[in-house]
């Protein structure tokens, strides 16, 4: 079988979810081989990806790679197309996923398929577009096939791999080092869990009302171990931030529960979250879209129903 490379996620040395959901994706059509570029590689790091079925590990440690913006991880991966020719480059359809994918498709003169949620046989892509109102499949027709896939679009299933590590020695470009990184600005994390990886997601959109009424939701999220997302309309009110926002063009969510409350469902908003396992909707509107895609529907009062909901679950700790 060919080789597949994927670029690896990862925040101080903690392998991302959306890594695991690429090996998996690639193991249906080759030999997984990930890219670990930058420091905080570690064996923690390396039993992770063999566990989901990495083949090879190259491993580009140099703080280099991360002192500048994204130019010198496309230099790495053209040089490791142009050295092992793989039958695909596989990265995440994050917004600095799709950079680099952009940039190692001119580097490699190849062709660039962007958020796709599933891959097939040939590299087929499968892509959602229009807010998930049109499918369509996709396929590059020169050089080497470079897909940046969505996260949350593969479930990730582990399968022991060889793990077999390769160093990689790369000196960025002083075209890669025109734009350095000055400083870094760690957030505070908080006890919820990340938006796109958490098992519940609780969301809240137009019909919360007000930035202060995003109490109720948070409270019941804190209740079930959840993380806090919103829709568009409400983080284009300033009622929450905009990196909680769940939709086409904010987090793409998948979790094992996702509740909506005050969320019509529009159609920009579903594409973000329509393959959550079971969806319960909270809205007033009993014609509400949403209720279309909803595994279980309350109608009523989200301001009534929120808070019996937080006390119900309260009690039963």
């Amino acid at each position: 079988m060919s080789e597949i490379l994927v670029l690896v996620e990862h925040v101080d040395g903690e392998v991302k979810k959306v890594t695991l959901e690429l090996l998996t994706l690639a193991r249906t059509l080759g030999e997984p081989s990930a890219v670990w570029a930058g420091p905080g590689y570690s064996e923690t790091a390396k039993a992770k990806l063999a566990e989901y079925g990495a083949d090879k590990v190259y491993v580009a440690g140099s703080d280099e790679i991360v002192d500048y913006v994204v130019a010198p991880k496309a230099e790495l991966l053209a040089r490791l197309v142009a050295d092992k020719s793989p039958a695909a480059v596989l990265v995440a359809a994050t917004s600095e996923g799709k950079e680099i994918a952009g940039r190692l498709a001119v580097k490699t003169d190849s062709g660039v398929i962007t958020d796709a949620v599933g891959l097939g046989e040939g590299f087929v892509a499968d892509q959602s577009i229009f807010g998930g109102g049109i499918n369509v499949r996709s396929r590059v027709t020169k050089g080497t096939p470079i897909v940046a896939v969505r996260p949350n679009s593969t479930a990730p299933v582990a399968a022991a791999g060889a793990g077999a590590e390769e160093q990689v020695e790369v000196t960025p470009s002083d075209a890669a080092r025109a734009a350095k990184i000055v400083e870094r600005v760690k957030e505070e994390k908080g006890a919820r869990p990340e938006l796109t990886e958490a098992a519940i997601v609780v969301s809240g959109g137009r019909g919360v009302g007000s930035a202060d009424n995003f109490a109720i939701i948070e409270k019941l999220a804190d209740s079930l171990g959840a993380a806090v997302g919103a829709s568009r309309a409400a983080t284009d009110a300033n009622w929450y931030p905009h990196q909680f926002q769940v939709g086409q063009t904010g987090k793409t969510v998948s979790p094992q529960l996702y509740i909506a409350a005050g969320i019509s469902g529009a159609i920009q908003h579903r594409a973000g979250m329509q393959t959550s396992k079971t969806i319960i909707v909270i809205n007033k509107d009993p014609e509400a879209p949403i209720f279309e895609i909803a595994d279980f529907g309350v109608v009523g009062d989200l301001f009534q129903v929120v808070p019996q909901l937080t006390e119900e679950i309260e009690k039963r700790k």
